[in-house]
């Protein structure tokens, strides 16, 4: 008998994770707040619940897809939350993008509970529905692995990368790299500029060369400078200050990274 999943965080990354679960066989409990979503997950197999008690109550593996520490902390931490309520033989995902001292103090504060995994993911809602998005994996290695088979109803690649918190850690260094990459590209676009060189003519330039990159193929294949700055603008500042905020209260410099973030045509500071 497979898993019963439940599902917090049915949003334009969740819901196709949602989907695929079902689809993979799942036994998939979902609390959503906004009606069309529950209608569609309702239409798709799901069980939609009312409130996360029920969840709590009957999900093996729960799966948490939030914007932000604040509504994760709401969730799971506090008496009624998940981490106070789910079955204590249960694992815990956490997508969130956010501090590592977050996911930390929540584990800490149940160390009775159900196991708690930092698993921010990386990659686009299309990516979710092909079943190719990459997810980062931290905590303790017998819950990660028990929890792989159905990461992988949405995911390519699961990759495991240490101790609680440890994948939160790469996952912000990655978006600092990307944020970078792409101030680069912008950069870069300025100067062909003054080459007499259209944007669109380098990015699809780069596309087959050899100072390509993924930030280059992200900016392209969103229409252009433009375009991207307003789709993921407001996605690349709550990583990038996540990632700031992060290694402050580490006592981490970011060195260059913070340097080709801030000085480039993308308004991520």
């Amino acid at each position: 008998m497979s898993k019963v999943v439940g599902f917090v965080g049915a949003g334009r990354m969740g819901e196709p994770m949602v989907v695929r679960l079902v689809a993979a066989g799942y036994r998939t409990i979902v609390y959503a707040r906004r009606d069309d979503v529950r209608e569609r997950l309702r239409a798709a197999g799901a069980e939609v619940v009312d409130s996360t008690a029920t969840i709590a109550e009957r999900a093996e593996v729960i799966i948490t897809c939030l914007y932000s520490d604040p509504q994760l902390i709401e969730v799971l931490g506090g008496p009624s939350g998940l981490l106070a309520t789910a079955r204590p033989d249960a694992v815990v995902v956490s997508h969130t993008t956010g501090a590592v001292s977050t996911v930390k103090a929540l584990a800490a504060e149940y160390p009775e509970g159900p196991v708690l995994l930092d698993g921010p993911v990386s990659g686009s809602s299309e990516d979710i529905a092909h079943g190719r998005l990459t997810v980062l994996l931290g905590g303790p290695a017998e819950a990660a692995g028990a929890v792989r088979p159905v990461l992988e109803a949405y995911s390519s690649t699961v990759m495991t990368t240490g101790v609680l918190g440890s994948a939160l850690g790469v996952k912000l260094i990655n978006n600092a790299l990307f944020a970078a990459n792409a101030q680069l590209v912008g950069v870069a676009a300025a100067v062909g500029r003054q080459l007499g060189v259209e944007e669109n003519q380098l990015l699809d330039a780069l596309a087959v060369a050899s100072g390509n990159s993924f930030a280059a193929d992200s900016i392209r294949k969103t229409g252009g400078f433009a375009e991207f700055g307003k789709l993921a603008g407001p996605f690349l500042r709550k990583d990038v200050a996540a990632c700031v905020s992060a290694t402050a209260d580490l006592g981490v410099d970011l060195a260059g990274l913070r340097t080709a973030i801030a000085d480039g045509p993308f308004d991520l500071i």
